[in-house]
């Protein structure tokens, strides 16, 4: 979607190109699910370091020193941490950036140290792996991923992740979530295979040579409107919508349909999944119609 308004607004003819920024910022959207991932585990080193200065401190008795202890051994970071192709990808890429932004992990630190969640995690002398499990998605959603600083931080980083930030904090909510107490976290790659990385060529290129042949379809179902209204987001997801179901024969129309009304919601209007949803249902039985959609094996589904 991205990639696609970006060729459009470009006024740039050179496919190629564009393709190569599509991978790299797939690449970079990538990068930055390490990088905030390592956030959390930053995180637990920082407060082993004051744990560590707390015990030195002669004078008073850190009163929350079950709590960080509790940070320290949790359960779940520990399934992160020791992780040898996470560690791997982190060093090779150079993605342990934390370590020279410490401002940030004392901030999140400071905010996680005043947050009801701490409060109840520090009084559990021997906490259970879903007390450390529940604990870390409640930082993380409550206090990790809405921080406005820390966007700010991406967003002078890399402009694109602002955009990229909500889907990569979903991934890592996800993620911790299926971790069982018996179970190894496992690093997805990027793609999970060659046909996958062809896709994403797929999509964008089919899309993109083929954005105005469907401009007259999408105006005769839009009589109300004038089709420069439509706003642009909506039309590339619709777009891309009639591309998944003329040239993607085994992903079944039902599942286009719900991916695209989805991704409406995060980045266009609060009435564009409906409107969405309406065009593309109705595209879908008018081309199943003609017989220009064909579904092969699960796309019949």
């Amino acid at each position: 979607m991205q990639n696609v308004y970006a060729f459009m607004q470009s006024k740039n003819d050179d496919i190629k190109r564009q393709e190569s920024y599509l991978y790299l910022g797939i690449n970079k959207l990538y990068e930055l699910y390490i990088i905030q991932t390592n956030l959390l585990i930053s995180i637990q080193k920082f407060t082993k370091k004051r744990l560590e200065i707390s015990k030195t401190n002669r004078v008073s008795k850190n009163i929350n020193e079950q709590g960080f202890v509790n940070i320290i051994n949790n359960k779940l970071l520990e399934k992160f941490s020791s992780n040898f192709d996470f560690n791997e990808f982190t060093q090779n890429k150079n993605l342990n950036i934390w370590k020279d932004k410490s401002e940030y992990i004392q901030l999140l630190w400071e905010e996680i140290l005043e947050s009801e969640y701490f409060a109840d995690y520090n009084k559990k002398a021997n906490p259970t792996f879903k007390d450390d499990k529940n604990f870390i998605l409640d930082v993380f959603k409550r206090i990790i991923a809405p921080n406005e600083k820390l966007i700010d931080f991406y967003e002078s980083e890399n402009i694109g992740w602002v955009d990229d930030l909500p889907f990569v904090n979903t991934q890592i909510v996800k993620d911790i979530n299926r971790l069982k107490e018996h179970s190894t976290f496992v690093l997805d790659t990027i793609y999970k295979d060659d046909d996958d990385r062809e896709f994403v060529r797929k999509l964008f290129t089919k899309t993109v040579l083929h954005f105005t042949d469907y401009d007259a379809d999408i105006d005769e179902l839009t009589p109300n409107w004038e089709f420069d209204r439509i706003a642009q987001i909506d039309l590339i997801l619709i777009k891309l919508g009639i591309a998944e179901f003329l040239f993607f024969p085994s992903i079944p129309t039902k599942v286009t349909i719900n991916e695209y009304i989805e991704l409406s919601k995060d980045y266009s209007s609060d009435k564009s999944s409906t409107f969405i949803n309406g065009i593309l249902d109705k595209l879908s039985k008018k081309y199943t119609k003609e017989e220009k959609i064909k579904k092969i094996g699960r796309g019949l589904l």
